[in-house]
């Protein structure tokens, strides 16, 4: 769906798409939330306008799960970085665009407010709205005439964009803004819509007309010659016919243009799916430019993934590291994974060590592929995943009648159901709220269920026996959390990792057992 017609009838808003259900697309709701896509779309968000961020943002919530796609994706990136001239040309598009989007969101969506009232915010129009109709429209008809004086690009991404907008200049749309707009009997034309010479009111987005005001002249210089007022000699006289004439003129004219001319064209914009696609196109130009930006602005390694075709899910990251918490954190630990052959990787170690950090790093990294964009890491290899689910921990509400046991379960069927061997599935612990010999059966059972499906299955647990059991069968591989003398490197290393920390993590907030017994004896 285009960003116009996701809007409708409502002011823009950036975060206006939405993950698909379990099953459609390559992220839904639970994924979504758990690998904090708001957070990711904060942290490579330098898009100028309104619709170049809100389609960075769809592409984040909706990511592309076609291999070729996104390989033109990032040859459009590829060719903007080594051609600067292209670059300054598209940035410059861009910033003009800008000047003049919120008078276009004005026209499509903006409440008319009449002659009499005072405009309070954005989404109000005060007078006849001619000023919104002209700049509105020169939003548009600026950028596709910057786009199509570009030189032939090479990338396809671009070169299609480039074709899209070249094809909406064949558009009534684009007549209509270019004008003239024609008022007939049959309703309002544009130039390619007239076949005959039919009368018609050109409509002209300002409220002084020229030929209008001239014939009213003539009529008052013919009314002169028989009813002598000093017209001609302007005198006194003529400003008392002319005030009232003003007077009606104004209201007159800039009501009819506005209820007959600018009210049914913004209808005709808003309800276009020409205009939707050369609005999209503008919001791509600038995502790209985005994406650049969010590669060139941080001092750690970015690559742009090398993509792969495989029957299975696979991933090689070298010095991989969190999109989101590496931007502010210079110090911020990488990590080098691998999943090629495998299908099961079971994550140990304490509290607070860096697992689940981790997995959001994975996850993060594989969403960003997907939109084509560059990743913080040394390398990155990678298969493109038809789903990407990440399962946490849920706490059951109290009209679901499952406890959390249930709750959860639910969840992880779904999922279950949905992934194939090209998906991604991260389980953040498995089968809460219940005992532990449930659990271990339980969790076995959704593991061994996952590994026949044959798709890449990552679990944090805290159950090492769990870990024993499945490397025990020859099932997976077991990673640890890194610790030294009790304090994390945010290391992943080969191993299974039999220790909790619990006792440093109660000390560390202040609610070890020394303390509980410390805020008994009243210290």
């Amino acid at each position: 769906m285009t960003i116009l017609k996701a809007w409708n009838e409502q002011w823009p808003e950036v975060r206006i798409s939405k993950p698909a259900k379990t099953g459609e697309g390559v992220l839904d709701a639970g994924a979504f939330k758990s690998i904090e896509v708001d957070s990711v779309f904060d942290t490579i968000n330098y898009a100028q306008t309104t619709i170049g961020q809100a389609v960075l943002y769809r592409s984040l919530a909706q990511p592309l799960d076609n291999l070729q796609a996104i390989a033109d994706k990032q040859e459009a990136l590829k060719e903007i970085q080594a051609n600067p001239e292209l670059k300054a040309i598209l940035v410059r598009l861009v910033a003009n665009a800008k000047k003049d989007e919120k008078p276009f969101y004005q026209l499509l969506f903006a409440k008319f407010l009449g002659s009499g009232g005072t405009a309070r915010d954005n989404a109000e129009i005060e007078g006849y709205g001619y000023t919104q109709y002209r700049r509105g429209t020169r939003f548009i008809l600026g950028f596709v005439a910057g786009l199509l004086a570009l030189e032939k690009p090479k990338s396809n991404y671009i070169d299609a964009l480039v074709n899209e907008v070249k094809a909406f200049t064949k558009t009534r749309a684009y007549s209509l803004m270019s004008g003239p707009a024609y008022i007939t009997e049959k309703g309002i034309q544009s130039k390619i819509d007239r076949k005959s010479l039919s009368p018609a009111i050109i409509f002209k987005p300002h409220i002084f007309k020229p030929l209008l005001i001239a014939l009213v002249f003539a009529i008052l210089i013919v009314v002169n010659l028989f009813v002598p007022i000093g017209l001609l000699s302007f005198s006194p006289m003529f400003a008392i016919f002319l005030a009232p004439l003003a007077l009606v003129y104004f209201p007159l004219i800039g009501g009819f243009d506005r209820d007959s001319c600018i009210k049914p064209l913004r209808e005709e914009y808003r309800q276009s799916d020409d205009v939707a696609k050369v609005l999209d196109a503008l919001g791509k130009v600038d995502e790209l430019l985005s994406l650049v930006q969010y590669s060139e602005f941080s001092v750690d390694s970015f690559v742009l993934p090398e993509l792969i075709s495989a029957e299975h899910h696979k991933i090689s990251l070298k010095n991989a590291k969190n999109p989101v918490l590496s931007k502010a954190d210079a110090t911020y630990v990488g990590n080098d994974f691998n999943i090629d052959t495998e299908k099961l990787v079971l994550i140990t170690g304490p509290n607070s060590g860096g697992k689940t950090a981790f997995c959001k790093t994975l996850t993060q990294i594989q969403l960003l592929a997907q939109i084509g964009s560059y990743v913080p890491a040394a390398q990155a290899r990678l298969t493109v995943a038809d789903r990407i689910f990440y399962q946490v921990p849920e706490i059951s509400q109290l009209d679901d009648g499952e406890g959390r046991f249930g709750t959860e379960l639910k969840r992880t069927k779904d999922i279950f159901l949905a992934s194939t061997a090209k998906s991604l599935v991260v389980l953040d612990e498995l089968s809460e709220g219940t005992t532990f010999e449930e659990k271990m059966e339980t969790s076995a059972n959704v593991l061994n269920g996952f590994y026949q499906k044959g798709n890449n299955t990552i679990l944090i647990t805290h159950n090492h026996q769990l870990v024993d059991h499945f490397l025990a069968e020859h099932k997976g591989v077991a990673l640890q959390v890194e610790f030294i003398d009790e304090d994390s490197t945010h290391k992943l290393i080969p191993g299974i990792s039999r220790v909790s920390h619990a006792h440093r993590v109660a000390k560390k907030i202040g609610f070890s057992k020394e303390d509980i017994a410390g805020y008994l004896a009243g210290n």
